[in-house]
């Protein structure tokens, strides 16, 4: 049975701990709990339809996916226990560690994040629910600051990937959504990707996007070995979906709100 809301940001864990932020509308999932052995009193992507068993391979998708065939809100968000969107604006002593960052050449990686261990100050600057839910009234998407890479998304892929996931993914989409295909090469050839996996639209919209995603990715699985993979690869489809939603959201000309991200660095509430 599909539990609905107006607004629901959830909160993806890979282990037990407390749920940070404790705030309202804020839902805390712990993917892949049909394979965890430790104890967790957090909500599992293992009930109902899911496929919590293949975290392993898809990251937090498990819990995407069983947000997508077990809820319902008007409003969905996913993030990281770590990374959160915030909508506030980057005190003047961050961005002086940042133009520092720059000059120090330790900037790489670093665009629309922002590093704390601070908890104190960043937890009620976290994007709220009613904040997501005024954007929303403007725009159809919020996603986080895309990655400006220094090569085009084929090329980046290519040198931390297999090259062959992506004729797999080409010919895919041209068997099963050609219409995608224009947008999916000129979205290989820019420098910009929304990556994280993470993002804030409107139930339908996060539906309509879900089951193109999903239909890809498991026709991409029917046809790969697994086995093929190392440790590190095997996260495969959490690489791929960040460039199949860039694709969607370019496709579909998605009016993006896109904000920076709070990476707490540690978890643990300064005395």
């Amino acid at each position: 049975m599909r539990d609905s809301d107006n607004c629901k940001i959830y909160v993806f864990h890979y282990k037990n701990g407390e749920p940070f932020p404790d705030s309202p509308g804020y839902t805390h999932i712990l993917a892949g709990k049909e394979n965890y052995t430790g104890e967790s009193n957090l909500t599992g992507d293992n009930s109902g339809e899911n496929i919590s068993a293949k975290n392993r391979y898809y990251s937090e998708l498990t819990g995407i996916y069983w947000i997508y065939k077990n809820q319902s809100p008007q409003i969905v968000g996913t993030c990281h226990y770590r990374r959160f969107f915030t909508a506030k604006g980057e005190p003047f002593i961050y961005k002086l560690k940042r133009f520092l960052y720059y000059f120090g050449g330790m900037n790489k990686g670093r665009h629309g994040l922002i590093y704390t261990s601070d908890l104190s100050f960043w937890e009620k600057r976290i994007l709220s629910c009613e904040k997501a839910t005024l954007f929303l009234n403007d725009f159809d998407a919020v996603m986080p600051e895309p990655r400006k890479l220094r090569q085009t998304l084929e090329k980046h892929y290519i040198k931390y990937h297999d090259a062959n996931d992506l004729q797999l993914l080409r010919t895919i989409i041209g068997e099963k959504a050609p219409e995608y295909l224009s947008s999916f090469e000129s979205t290989l050839h820019q420098k910009k990707l929304y990556a994280n996996n993470m993002m804030v639209m409107k139930g339908l919209d996060f539906n309509t996007l879900c089951n193109w995603l999903f239909m890809i990715l498991f026709e991409f699985e029917s046809r790969i070995n697994l086995g093929d993979y190392n440790d590190y690869q095997q996260r495969i489809f959490g690489f791929i979906s960040e460039r199949l939603i860039t694709v969607w959201i370019n496709h579909h000309n998605m009016k993006v709100k896109e904000l920076p991200l709070i990476y707490f660095k540690n978890l643990k509430k300064q005395p």
